[in-house]
């Protein structure tokens, strides 16, 4: 029988105080902590399978929360996302509850995220997201990105910008957003890489190929975290790798 190998985790890094990424895998999530260890979790292939990344905006409020709300929702909606309307209807929903738990209650106002992820379907794969975190797929020739980043380009002399065209909540006032959503045929071995800009923002994306060439599933997750460290961890550092197999 096909099925999905996720293998996540999420570290706050060397530089933040706390984590503000949190992550959805099927019917887990884990929100603002730290794992000890990367943990694998295996799913047959058959009802649609969530996993996705939000990534708390840094210098607003609450970026923990907004990210938690965003992955129990889409835990809850996992199930029910088997087209692409439906991971886009889903997105939208998750954006009105950050604005609405933001509304409710003044220390919250302007909290917001960012969201990248996966829906695995049968024989397809849903990949979506709002901000920039971001969605490789992950091959010998070196890394695909398949999300969409919602960033204005570098400055002169940086490979990266903090900035960011679109997110979850984030406003003082309702702002609708567009999801980026493309279909992706799957086939067994077919492996994907989800995480939060505190992998790819200090980490070149030819050095994380490099790593994904030697190292599969629990290794690979850590010598990812590994070279983030290694490149001082500015950033909480959330991934899930994502193989299918039979």
């Amino acid at each position: 029988m096909a099925y999905a190998a996720v293998t996540a985790l999420s570290h706050v890094g060397l530089v933040r105080e706390h984590n503000e990424d949190s992550l959805v895998v099927g019917p887990w999530t884990l929100c603002g902590t730290v794992t000890e260890s990367p943990q694998t979790l295996v799913f047959p292939l058959g009802t649609p399978l969530v996993v996705a990344v939000a990534d708390g905006l840094g210098g607003q409020p609450a970026g923990e929360v907004a990210s938690a709300l965003v992955v129990r929702r889409l835990c809850a909606l996992g199930p029910t996302l088997a087209g692409e309307d439906a991971v886009r209807d889903a997105v939208g929903h998750c954006n009105r509850a950050v604005y609405a738990a933001a509304g409710a209650d003044p220390e919250l106002l302007t909290m917001g995220t960012t969201v990248a992820g996966a829906v695995v379907l049968t024989e397809s794969l849903l990949v979506f997201n709002v901000g920039d975190s971001k969605v490789y797929a992950v091959s010998g020739d070196g890394l695909r990105q398949v999300s969409v980043d919602d960033s204005p380009p570098p400055p002169p002399g940086r490979r990266t910008t903090s900035a960011v065209t679109q997110t979850l909540g984030g406003g003082t006032a309702f702002t609708a957003v567009t999801p980026h959503v493309t279909a992706c045929a799957l086939s067994p071995g077919d492996r994907f890489l989800i995480c939060s800009d505190g992998l790819t923002d200090p980490v070149p994306d030819d050095d994380l190929a490099a790593l994904l060439r030697v190292h599969d599933d629990g290794r690979a997750a850590f010598e990812l975290w590994k070279a983030a460290i290694d490149a001082g961890g500015p950033d909480n550092i959330t991934l899930a790798l994502l193989r299918v197999g039979v």
